[in-house]
């Protein structure tokens, strides 16, 4: 094993099948879809150099900037409310002696589900007439609160964040989970011992050590909701008016609809800019928080 391990031909056999996979489906795209992102093409003819023309474009796009908008309506959703909520349920969990691999199994079921299956799903659910939430709502009373979730612009693009999430918690609630059965039992019984209950526990000992794995979830989610793609597409495929609009699907129709390709290359580059910039920013904070704790 030594041996093998002292050959650079073992590592060249491992390594360079994955380095030209990186470089065919990952590197190259990056480099083709940077250069066309400087040019007028409209995927048939020959491309045109057009200088910064695209990203001018973008910057005047309305259209574009409620994308922008929506994908940061995706991180604020994700972590002002689904991480905290995430934590609660995996500490709730977590305290739970029967039935534990039932809940953690109904709780991850969404997960595993295509996203197709949950934005069907859930255009059942947000159904104006026969759909389960207004039904409810008209069951106890509240037939104002009905609405055409999907439809109406006050109500779409929250339709679409509490079905993202519903379809993520299972994920991270293991994922915290885990983290939260790996802190060792004679922290949690001395606090015990010094009288904490479950809620001074949770604040003081488990949430503290649980850091990092919070860190991971908020980085998780900003490359997530910079992503997002397929679940607005099923629900409502940017409408009403792009107001569920995200800059994934701006560029899919901008590319394989209006055919822009120049365009949507161009809005592809702002994408990983973007997501470079939130997610050095994040680091960045990071860094300053350790800095302040040590």
């Amino acid at each position: 094993m030594n041996k093998i391990g002292r050959n650079p031909f073992a590592y060249a056999l491992f390594t360079i099948p994955t380095l030209l996979l990186f470089v065919i489906f990952f590197l190259y795209p990056m480099i083709m879809s940077l250069r066309y992102g400087f040019t007028e093409w409209n995927g048939v003819s020959p491309a045109r150099f057009n200088g910064l023309d695209n990203f001018v474009t973008a910057v005047q796009d309305k259209y574009f900037w409620m994308a922008v908008r929506n994908n940061l309506y995706f991180i604020g959703f994700s972590v002002g409310l689904q991480i905290p909520f995430i934590l609660g349920l995996a500490l709730l969990v977590s305290k739970v002696r029967r039935w534990t691999s039932f809940y953690k199994t109904m709780i991850f079921l969404p997960t595993v589900l295509s996203t197709a299956v949950v934005g069907v799903l859930w255009g059942f659910i947000y159904h104006p007439q026969a759909g389960l939430l207004n039904q409810a709502l008209e069951a106890v009373g509240l037939m104002t609160w009905q609405h055409v979730w999907l439809a109406e612009e006050a109500t779409a693009m929250l339709s679409v964040l509490v079905t993202n999430a519903w379809q993520w918690i299972g994920f991270y609630v293991v994922l915290v989970l885990s983290a939260i059965y790996a802190i060792p039992k004679n922290i949690l019984e001395a606090a015990e011992l010094d009288g904490a209950t479950s809620l001074r526990e949770a604040w003081s000992i488990t949430l503290p050590l649980l850091r990092p794995v919070i860190m991971v979830m908020i980085l998780l989610s900003i490359t997530g909701a910079m992503k997002a793609l397929d679940i607005v597409f099923v629900m409502t495929g940017g409408n009403p008016y792009g107001i569920t609009e995200v800059m994934a699907t701006y560029l899919y129709k901008k590319a394989y609809r209006i055919g822009e390709y120049g365009y949507a290359n161009g809005i592809a580059v702002l994408i990983l800019l973007l997501t470079g910039m939130l997610t050095s920013l994040f680091g960045w904070f990071t860094r300053k928080q350790e800095e302040v704790r040590f």
